[in-house]
């Protein structure tokens, strides 16, 4: 049991946790070498460096930092948040509580290429089964996703209908430990996907070889979730795909707050090591005041 979890080891999530720890606060940060940092050869712009810096090695360096000061950092992917009377924390590899979550994932993801998948969105395309996996009782319902995250919402889905296959659009489903196994209670078609078509609602799929498939619902969950994924579950409110905040970094959801590139702010590392910071200090508040 953690006081506070933070999705994201970028500026944003490393900022905070060097507060929460330093209050004492038992805090875990997760996440994956996958910053948009990490293609920034040179950095000139920032405080406190009279040489260049790379981005890689200022990331490099803020965790050697948070790690002197006792934040636990595991680089793991993480599939879903869930609040019950604390937030549980769902990963490929494991599952952790917390009192608090802050998310600082970055900007969200970009959305699988698939003709007319934008136009059916609300109308059979979804991006959240907790949101619509009820509308799809007992109906035929698509995954589009390859990894972890699609066999994660696969398994949602179990509780409204047992018609599920996963499509990973042409690429080798790559789920492993507890969701290998789970993936096999699927059907899985990989098979790249050309277009998605209906009259006022989707109806139906076609592949790139010429085939289609009837399908009444298709929920993607490519690559892995985006903050606006996280949002959705969590009923969160958003804009335009950024996670909307108050001046102390904190969304409509108690306990939950956000940092970083995900909130829609400037985007530069000085704007995200100070969302950071306002966001580890009232998270320190949060945790006291329970």
């Amino acid at each position: 049991m953690y006081n506070v979890i933070i999705i994201g080891k970028g500026p944003a999530g490393i900022s905070a946790s060097l507060y929460t720890v330093r209050a004492n606060l038992k805090t875990l940060v997760i996440g994956q070498n996958d910053s948009s940092l990490l293609k920034a050869e040179k950095i000139e712009n920032y405080y406190g460096f009279s040489e260049v810096i790379s981005g890689n090695k200022l990331l490099e360096e803020g965790e050697k930092q948070a790690a002197r000061l006792g934040v636990e950092i595991i680089n793991d992917k993480v599939i879903s948040i869930q609040q019950d009377k604390n937030f549980k924390v769902f990963t490929s590899d494991g599952e952790y509580e917390a009192e608090a979550v802050l998310i600082a994932t970055g900007q969200p993801q970009k959305k699988v290429r698939i003709d007319n998948l934008e136009y059916y969105e609300g109308k059979g395309v979804s991006y959240c089964t907790t949101c619509d996996g009820f509308f799809y009782n007992n109906l035929k319902v698509g995954v589009v996703g390859y990894g972890d995250y699609a066999v994660h919402e696969a398994i949602e889905l179990k509780a409204f209908t047992k018609d599920i296959t996963i499509f990973t659009n042409g690429k080798d489903l790559e789920a492993k430990g507890k969701y290998k196994e789970e993936a096999q209670r699927f059907n899985v078609t990989t098979k790249p996907i050309y277009r998605v078509d209906g009259g006022e609602v989707l109806q139906k799929i076609f592949f790139k070889d010429g085939t289609s498939e009837d399908i009444d619902g298709l929920f993607v969950a490519y690559e892995s979730p985006s903050s606006a994924d996280f949002a959705r579950k969590l009923g969160i409110v958003t804009n335009n795909n950024a996670i909307e905040v108050d001046e102390n970094q904190q969304t409509n959801i108690p306990g939950v707050f956000a940092a970083g590139d995900c909130t829609g702010a400037f985007k530069q590392i000085s704007t995200a090591v100070g969302q950071g910071a306002v966001a580890g200090r009232k998270i320190i508040e949060y945790i006291r005041s329970l």
